[in-house]
């Protein structure tokens, strides 16, 4: 693949999502949910895993790009010898069934276009059986069937296994190209015209954006932020996943390849926060009652992740026929991080919980039950090692940032039983197992030499996720230790000037080969945390060099190189985008403040 990760943006529908290439290239595309197969996987493998490509007769790259207005509709221009060319990509919010819309229009000039699409599913493996319709073109494989059409019609025709076309379009002229999925069972769905669709698209999100409430500095990345949070939301449930792709890397060429198309508990009190902050509350609902469905139950089988629906089973397998993006190989499809044992979500849950109600989202009967369960469970439990929040495959461990979110569990139901007595509840014992986890914790994770809290008992690495210490209230910020702890992180993480999640060749630890990139997540961790502790310039100017990574149409990666220059990791990242906001909502509240 010549596209970088950054080379892409994202449309979609807020049930799946797309990425779309500088050169005109639809390269990975899932239908009809997120986690769905994808039936262009070409950003895994190459063109013939599926794509579908409109430019330029002989156009590599585009000239320019952007969303229009504050929306998920795409624009990619190009300037050509013989005249100027815009396509407008989108997916609208579906009635039934997913519709991928492409609309070429003639800016200036005549331009000769080329379209060819090559539809592989199942990750692009099954090459489907292609047939005319109705004078549409109809690609069938086992479940899925595909209907593309065009407006005004189109001549095509089978080259390559792959549909092609080539026309030409002059200023004012449009062409609209439709591909609509529905389960091969099934008949056809009604058509949708494509322009009626585009101005419907453009008026959601004109509708949705304008209820950002928040009006201060940086407010394009912010809103851009929240419109991509949006667009990872599965509407069906308020779910939000991580991000919509699976198996980019965090090291080119190497194994760190996941799937990240699923919903993690650990987003989810940042997620709150973020968008309770930006006047998003229906969203916060949404989360909110996502998490309740999702976590009901036994509490000893409370999980990190779960699918867009709530979906448990998330098996991980690995797709040999895909060479990886940049070859790097596995490409995986689900998560063995399901499986493992993560003490911080149970802090994770309480505190999103104690958000939801600290901002007036009104309480489910059921949900203070459920927190009452979780609490006996961990109380039981906290004292155990596990995986930690960076998922490693290593040993477990008595990871300090399990502990500290154990903490807050019991935190938050302490100050929910002070704030209704009413409540059942026992809060002196929570208040005593909150006191317990305390002291082992500043007895056990801190090292008094380096005056630093460290990643895990009795460990000399260092941990990003110990800058969250002051942020969820276990120690205030001008506490030396956690003064400490900012600057050590700083100095032993920072590379080219962002920050790494854990000290650099931790093998041990997570139990891989090979390095990663700088975790954006933890950068936007130690702008907050500079902030806290009184460095407010120092924490803006991180701040301003994050927002200057975004790619040209705002979007950001897992992660980034500062050698080669480049976003590694799946892509968008919810993880990222809600650092931003939150980051960006906190320096302009201490601006207004001051």
């Amino acid at each position: 693949m010549t596209q970088r990760i950054d080379d892409y943006a994202l449309i979609g529908d807020l049930q799946t999502a797309a990425l779309v290439g500088r050169d005109g290239s639809v390269d990975w595309l899932c239908l009809p949910r997120f986690d769905s197969a994808a039936c262009f996987a070409a950003i895994l493998g190459d063109e013939n895993n599926g794509h579908w490509t409109i430019a330029p007769k002989g156009a590599t790259s585009c000239t320019t790009r952007r969303y229009a207005e504050d929306s998920l509709v795409l624009e990619t221009s190009w300037e050509t010898r013989t005249g100027t060319v815009k396509v407008v990509d989108f997916m609208p919010q579906r009635d039934s069934s997913p519709d991928l819309m492409r609309i070429v229009e003639g800016i200036s000039g005549s331009v000769e276009m080329s379209s060819v699409l090559r539809l592989r599913f199942d990750y692009g493996s099954i090459v489907p059986w292609m047939r005319r319709a109705d004078g549409h073109r109809v690609a069938i494989a086992g479940p899925d069937s595909v209907w593309l059409r065009s407006e005004p019609h189109v001549k095509t025709w089978g080259q390559q296994f792959s549909t092609q076309s080539a026309f030409t379009v002059a200023a004012g002229e449009k062409v609209a190209f439709v591909l609509t999925w529905h389960p091969s069972h099934e008949p056809r769905p009604e058509l949708v015209d494509p322009f009626d669709a585009l101005e419907q698209c453009l008026a959601d999100w004109r509708k949705w954006s304008a209820r950002c409430t928040y009006e201060g500095p940086y407010r394009a990345a912010v809103l851009r932020s929240l419109i991509t949070l949006k667009a990872l939301t599965y509407a069906p449930t308020g779910g939000i996943m991580a991000a919509p792709t699976t198996s980019l890397p965090e090291e080119l060429g190497g194994v760190r390849n996941w799937d990240y198309r699923a919903c993690w508990l650990r987003d989810s009190s940042l997620t709150l926060g973020a968008l309770l902050a930006a006047g998003y509350d229906e969203e916060a609902a949404a989360w909110r009652d996502w998490l309740l469905r999702s976590v009901a139950g036994d509490p000893a089988d409370l999980q990190i992740m779960y699918g867009p629906a709530g979906e448990r089973r998330l098996p991980e397998t690995s797709l040999p026929w895909l060479r990886g993006y940049a070859g790097s190989a596995p490409v995986r499809t689900g998560n063995a991080a399901v499986d493992q044992f993560q003490l911080d979500v149970y802090g994770e849950v309480m505190d999103s919980l104690h958000r939801a109600h600290e901002a007036g989202i009104p309480a489910e009967r059921h949900a203070w039950n459920l927190q009452l369960s979780l609490l006996g469970f961990l109380e039981s439990t906290w004292r155990e090692p596990d995986e930690g929040l960076w998922e490693v495959r290593g040993p477990r461990r008595h990871f300090t940032h399990s502990k500290v979110m154990a903490w807050v569990a019991a935190d938050r139901a302490v100050r929910t039983l002070e704030a209704d007595p009413s409540l059942p509840g026992d809060a002196a014992r929570w208040r005593a197992m909150r006191d317990e986890i305390h002291a082992q914790v500043c007895a056990r994770a801190y090292d008094p030499v380096r005056n630093t809290f460290t990643q895990a008992y009795g460990s000399p690495e260092l941990d990003a996720a110990t800058l969250l210490i002051p942020q969820v209230g276990f120690l205030p910020p001008d506490d030396p230790r956690v003064v400490g702890t900012v600057d050590a992180v700083r100095d032993e993480l920072m590379h080219g000037g962002f920050l790494r999640r854990y000290s650099p060749g931790s093998t041990a630890v997570d139990g891989l080969p090979g390095q990663e990139g700088t975790f954006l997540v933890c950068s936007f961790w130690l702008a907050d945390a500079l902030r806290l502790t009184g460095r407010t310039e120092e924490a803006r100017a991180l701040f301003e060099r994050l927002v200057a990574l975004t790619n040209d149409v705002g979007l950001l990666a897992e992660e980034y190189d500062p050698v080669s220059g480049r976003q590694l990791g799946n892509f968008p990242q919810a993880f990222s985008h809600i650092g931003l906001v939150g980051t960006a909502i906190a320096l302009a509240a201490e601006e207004t403040a001051g």
